[in-house]
């Protein structure tokens, strides 16, 4: 007697709908496992973090913290932050009016802006650099917070641009034309009117910014030493040539994750709503 071919069926997707959800884990396993590994690791001391096999059972403390404060993490975390925060404003500034623009207003000529932001990003920044630093040293920026301002906003502009422009073009034009009726001038129409409709899409690009913000070193690297280093130039600061302190290193680099982690947790749902703009029609 042959088994009823729809209770089959449905035993065959249970078992797949079982199958993807234990692969969906496993990858999740694979990608947090790191992560937590770190997080253990900053509560060792450096010889437990150095033992092989892997020491799963210690003691916990607090050390590794109080050293990668005493090394001067502070001054750094106070740059990364006052960087990261004034780029990202100038970009949304800058790129609001600018995705307004491009998408509601079109012009001519549009189509060759675009080209023109995209192309900025085909450059390798280490094509860059040399004159970025003989600017820089001319016009006194030489390891100066203000150079990373600027740099750091030129280098997110265009993608925020882009951005933006695909959450703009979401609005629906009715909803233009009726604040156009009623008489709203432009910068009414777009506090107002715009702005609203595309708050998680701005949320999710201005996320977007502060995370490639606050995780770039190329530019930080090569353009401050002493005075303007941000927090990845002091990660650096643990590879040595006496070989790397592992505890250490993960104490100041869960020190660093924790602003972005807190501020992504905070604006997690404008970001799963912006990202997900125009995604069902």
């Amino acid at each position: 007697m042959t088994e009823d071919p729809p209770r089959a069926r449905g035993r065959r997707g249970r078992a797949g709908r079982a199958a993807l959800t234990t692969l969906t884990w496993v990858v999740a396993v694979l990608f947090v496992f790191p992560l937590v590994w770190m997080v253990l690791t900053s509560f060792k001391q450096e010889a437990d973090a150095y033992t092989d096999p892997p020491r799963l059972f210690f003691t916990p403390t607090l050390d590794q913290f109080a050293r990668v404060l005493d090394r001067g993490f502070l001054p750094y975390l106070g740059n990364s932050a006052f960087v990261t925060v004034l780029s990202t404003l100038f970009v949304l500034l800058l790129g609001v009016p600018a995705a307004y623009a491009l998408s509601l207003a079109p012009v001519r000529g549009t189509s060759n802006a675009l080209g023109f932001f995209l192309s900025t990003k085909m450059l390798p920044i280490v094509a860059a650099i040399i004159p970025l630093y003989v600017i820089a040293q001319n016009v006194q920026l030489l390891d100066n917070v203000w150079a990373l301002v600027v740099l750091y906003t030129a280098m997110n502009l265009p993608l925020a641009i882009w951005m933006m422009r695909s959450f703009f073009l979401e609005v629906p034009k009715e909803v233009i034309e009726a604040g156009q009726m009623d008489g709203a001038r432009l910068p009414t129409l777009l506090l107002r009117v715009v702005l609203p409709v595309v708050a998680p899409g701005i949320a999710a690009t201005a996320l977007i910014c502060v995370i490639f913000s606050w995780t770039e070193f190329f530019y930080a690297v090569n353009l401050t030493s002493a005075r303007a280093g941000s927090v990845p130039v002091f990660l650096v600061g643990f590879i040595t040539s006496e070989g790397l302190y592992w505890a250490q290193l993960s104490a100041a680099a869960l020190l660093a994750s924790l602003p972005v982690v807190i501020v992504g947790w905070i604006a997690q749902n404008y970001l799963v709503r912006g990202l997900s703009m125009g995604a069902v029609k």
